[in-house]
């Protein structure tokens, strides 16, 4: 037999031959089910043999059977190869069915604002599958940090090579307050308006660097005023828009919610920052796991319903 330390080269092939011969009892029945010929049967019979240096099927004009080293050798086997068949069950089951465990990673203001709703949503459809939601500005590495799934918020070009990141969304940042200091400042009519205001911007906006705006249909403006606060990022720029200590900038899907709730409504809802997007960035790969496509998916749709109602509450949808 073969060596404890040796490892077996033989083809598996090879050895579900032997096992079939063994099971039917004869070469010309193990080749009806395995779909072969009865010289293919005999030439793999033989092959395994070959590379175990032992006889596995004695063999005589009328029959075959097992030798002693063949029964064993059947034996273990037959417990290998259904253990083998399991787990290419268990495989083939992860491209069709949602079950699992799911490592999702997305930045801070995009994960608090907006991923509880989604995952809520998608672990009533699905409950079979768990989830780890990792939250941080940090990029992590999908393959190092054992990653299914990372949803980064920005302009994605060059960023994610090697990668499959296909755009989940298209971003607009709009300008937001809260009615309460509308009512004490009043609303401004213009963006010339707004250098009398206290803005409230995100990390990416240092200085005094504009804002740039459009309006959609081709005009363009900015706004240069230097911001009464700066956050590290566009969550706490929500929690501070809605405390009502200024005019945010806030993209229009971390928003939705406080818009939904009448926390905040829409400045100057013509003029928003467009170009960045949200892509879901997964390992390249010949096909996704059915927990990781679907997840990918119920955020796309999700997202297109908050996108649908934040258009109904600024009267742009």
């Amino acid at each position: 037999m073969v060596a404890g330390s040796e490892t077996f080269r033989g083809a598996l092939s090879d050895v579900r031959a032997f096992c079939a011969v063994v099971d039917h009892g004869t070469v010309t029945q193990a080749a009806e089910v395995l779909g072969e010929t009865k010289g293919s049967i005999s030439r793999r019979v033989s092959r395994l043999e070959q590379e175990l240096g032992v006889t596995l099927l004695a063999r005589t004009p009328r029959a075959v059977s097992p030798t002693v080293e063949g029964l064993a050798f059947h034996a273990k086997a037959q417990e290998s190869l259904a253990l083998l068949d399991g787990a290419l069950e268990t495989a083939r089951d992860a491209r069709t069915l949602p079950r699992g465990h799911l490592r999702v990673t997305t930045s801070i203001d995009f994960g608090i604002e907006v991923m509880p709703d989604l995952v809520a949503g998608f672990r009533a459809r699905y409950p079979q599958v768990t989830i780890d939601l990792l939250i941080t500005d940090t990029r992590l590495d999908l393959a190092a940090n054992r990653i299914d799934l990372a949803l980064r918020l920005g302009s994605g070009e060059g960023q994610d090579g090697g990668y499959r990141a296909p755009v989940l969304a298209s971003l607009v940042i709009g300008l937001y307050a809260a009615p309460s200091y509308l009512a004490g400042r009043g609303p401004p009519a213009t963006l010339d308006d707004l250098a009398s205001h206290d803005l409230i911007l995100s990390r990416e906006r240092l200085g005094a660097a504009p804002v740039r705006l459009s309006d959609g249909e081709g005009r363009e403006g900015h706004v240069a005023a230097r911001p009464a606060i700066r956050a590290t990022d566009y969550a706490t720029v929500l929690r501070l828009t809605r405390a009502g200590a200024g005019i945010g900038h806030i993209p229009s899907l971390v928003a939705a919610r406080a818009l939904k709730e009448g926390a905040l409504v829409p400045v100057l809802p013509d003029w928003a920052s467009r170009g960045g997007v949200l892509r879901a960035v997964s390992l390249a790969g010949r096909e996704l796991p059915a927990r990781v496509r679907l997840f990918r998916d119920h955020v796309r749709l999700g997202l297109a319903a908050m996108r649908e109602e934040a258009g109904r509450d600024t009267g742009t949808g």
